[in-house]
């Protein structure tokens, strides 16, 4: 449970410093650019609306797949609600199509955000990040950061990007992460595409019951991860981007 209130809280508290290498010039200057770039597109980026989205699938033919699927991935890398784009994906090509657009989508997006994010600031927290309680989470989530990751997807109300950029500084690795996430948000995902009554004022009873199940079923998962033991890992030194252990 701690690892997932570290989660929701959008990253791991910093609780004591030491001095550490400044972060060269050109990862600043990386750093900065990715900022304003940040701020940029999520002032000005807008999910389309489905009629948009449809005049685009007349003017781009078989390729339009293929166009919504990357407008998915970038869109999700800000903190803006997927949910829309789930929805138009099982209106726009029905269940099957739209369920694996969505799904592959949010996984690739989850994984490009950890990426990034991890390249830019990991190496600057993680040397910050040395109280014991915040040591003991970081190793839990390196050990078994899946069944923290599946359990806080299954939770509708977790924000999907602020939980990428967290995840990014600690050390749950790319692989775990990537089938956690999938395997997480499979059954809200299909939810979506499916019962989309929700999402237009004309709520399923049997689509509500489902949301709280899934979230109940996330926080059991929380509370299994919280009584599972830990290996004592020594901490690592800061290396750089390490795809292994991401």
């Amino acid at each position: 449970m701690e690892a997932g209130f570290l989660f929701v809280q959008g990253g791991l508290a910093v609780a004591q410093r030491q001095p550490t290498a400044r972060p060269s010039t050109g990862r600043i200057a990386l750093l900065a650019l990715a900022a304003v770039g940040f701020v940029a597109a999520w002032w000005l980026l807008d999910v389309p609306s489905l009629a948009t989205l449809r005049t685009w699938a007349e003017s781009t033919g078989p390729w339009f797949p293929l166009v919504f699927w990357l407008l998915y991935v970038l869109i999700t890398q800000f903190p803006i609600p997927r949910t829309v784009m789930t929805l138009s994906a099982g209106i726009l090509f029905g269940t099957g199509l739209g369920i694996a657009l969505s799904l592959t989508a949010t996984t690739v997006a989850a994984v490009i955000s950890l990426l990034i994010v991890r390249f830019l600031l990991r190496d600057w927290v993680e040397p910050r990040l040395t109280h014991p309680a915040v040591q003991k989470i970081n190793a839990r989530l390196e050990q078994r950061g899946w069944l923290a990751v599946t359990s806080l997807r299954m939770i509708a109300g977790v924000p999907f990007s602020i939980m990428n950029y967290a995840a990014a500084l600690t050390r749950v690795r790319v692989l775990p992460f990537a089938i956690a996430t999938l395997l997480g948000s499979a059954p809200n995902t299909v939810l979506v595409a499916v019962f989309g009554d929700t999402l237009t004022g004309h709520a399923n009873p049997w689509v509500i019951v489902a949301v709280v199940v899934l979230a109940v079923l996330g926080v059991g998962g929380l509370l299994i991860d919280a009584t599972l033991p830990t290996r004592d890992t020594p901490t690592p030194k800061s290396k750089g981007l390490n795809v292994d252990q991401a």
